[in-house]
């Protein structure tokens, strides 16, 4: 089917600015996708902030010198640099140079500089049924499974370009035929307590990504009044071992109040009932190693403000014996800075890194170690971007093990 451009789309895209070029390239991946049409967006959340080579750097400052802005709303995943603490950064000083022209040039371009991978906890919001074009697959996840918005997962350069362009491909997900659930995963099966616990949603994720891959899942079984924390750790697992851009949760996710709605009306292609022992062994695929414990990782996808102060009652006056670093955002660093906490903690032993996060910048000392942390996407990526080993555990265990020194964890709910 090819790719039919409206008239005035057509006009733009036969011009010589940021904007003509922008749209061509949308255009262009559309017909690559087998897209019909463009369709208008309203907003739009880009990844292509994050330093990965030059290339990045001279694409972003072209727009930037055709006099390119962003047609919708736009907020700024995680850079390269953690701007407020640059002295954390290992990089060369040539990359960290590099880093921050790239995070200049999309700010120049009209891009809110949010730096943070949960958008959607510093007010970017888009209400159901919006289309959307968002990078970085935690939030792609959230924005379709909680929102209800409509987006896919859209990768660098092309997630500004839609921006620029206020226009994105009509396909995937944006297409309602495409939302329908495939997959039924019932975790009824699973007792209370494990669904009631904070550590089951990062490892449910990450088993989730490896059972479904791309396919489009409807889970029955999650509370009702379940938290955005939690969705938003579920979300991240499963988009980090799978190509996940959208799971219903029955009862949760706007457009799916039912299992049967969610599946449009049709039978589901494959059911799995998932049982503790496959919730096991997915917690313990998110282990790479053990050891002398080294530090506790925090916040991928950023530590929100609630999660922060969960945190901070669990340390209750004690001190960390090794660092503890939480990654968040500047919004929330604000909150924390206001309500006493951010001192309170550091005294404890934390490290506060905004920005951007240790396991895509160069924050942790030295070349490797084991790091404990209760996000299944720190578990999944750390190794092969730090050299550390990962151990998962809950909040409760990763405070344990930091004021210890070692790792501790309660093996009770995975038995």
């Amino acid at each position: 089917m090819a790719l039919a451009l409206s008239d005035r789309e057509r006009q733009w895209a036969a011009g010589a600015d940021a904007r003509a070029m922008a749209l061509r390239i949308v255009a262009d991946a559309g017909r690559l996708l087998g897209a019909d049409r463009l369709i208008p967006i309203t907003s739009a959340h880009i990844d292509g902030c994050l330093y990965h080579g030059d290339s990045g750097v001279h694409f972003a400052e072209r727009l930037v010198a055709l006099g390119g802005r962003v047609a919708v709303p736009a907020t700024l995943n995680v850079g390269a640099l953690d701007l407020l603490h640059p002295e954390l950064v290992q990089a060369p000083a040539a990359t960290q140079a590099m880093a921050r022209r790239l995070m200049q040039a999309h700010v120049d371009l009209g891009c809110a500089p949010s730096w943070t991978c949960a958008p959607y906890q510093a007010g970017h919001r888009p209400a159901c049924g919006e289309q959307i074009a968002w990078g970085e697959s935690n939030a792609v996840v959230f924005a379709n499974s909680v929102l209800g918005a409509r987006t896919n997962r859209y990768g660098d350069f092309l997630d500004i370009a839609a921006a620029l362009a206020g226009r994105a491909p009509h396909y995937g997900l944006h297409r309602t035929e495409n939302r329908r659930a495939t997959v039924l995963v019932d975790v009824t099966a699973l007792s209370p307590a494990v669904r009631a616990s904070d550590a089951f949603y990062p490892v449910f994720g990450a088993w989730l990504g490896r059972a479904v891959g791309g396919d489009v899942a409807v889970v029955d079984g999650i509370p009702a009044d379940v938290d955005e924390d939690r969705l938003k750790a579920l979300g991240a697992g499963a988009a980090s071992t799978g190509a996940v851009g959208l799971v219903h949760i029955a009862g949760v996710t706007p457009e799916a109040p039912t299992v049967d709605v969610a599946c449009q009306g049709q039978p589901p292609d494959e059911v799995i009932r998932l049982s503790a022992t496959d919730l096991a062994a997915a917690r313990r695929g998110l282990d790479t190693g053990g050891g002398d414990l080294d530090c506790v990782a925090l916040g991928s996808p950023h530590f929100s403000f609630a999660e922060t102060e969960a945190l901070h009652r669990l340390l209750a006056g004690r001190r960390s014996a090794v660092p503890i670093y939480v990654c968040t955002g500047r919004g929330v660093m604000a909150q924390l800075t206001a309500a006493g906490i951010e001192a309170e903690l550091r005294q404890a032993g934390v490290q506060f890194i905004v920005d951007t996060c240790v396991v895509v910048t160069p924050i942790l000392k030295g070349h490797g170690g084991v790091m404990m942390t209760n996000s299944a996407k720190f578990a999944h990526y750390g190794p092969s971007n730090t050299g550390y080993h990962t151990c998962f555990g809950s909040l409760d265990d990763c405070v344990a093990s930091a004021v210890s020194g070692r790792i501790t964890r309660d093996e009770t709910l995975w038995q």
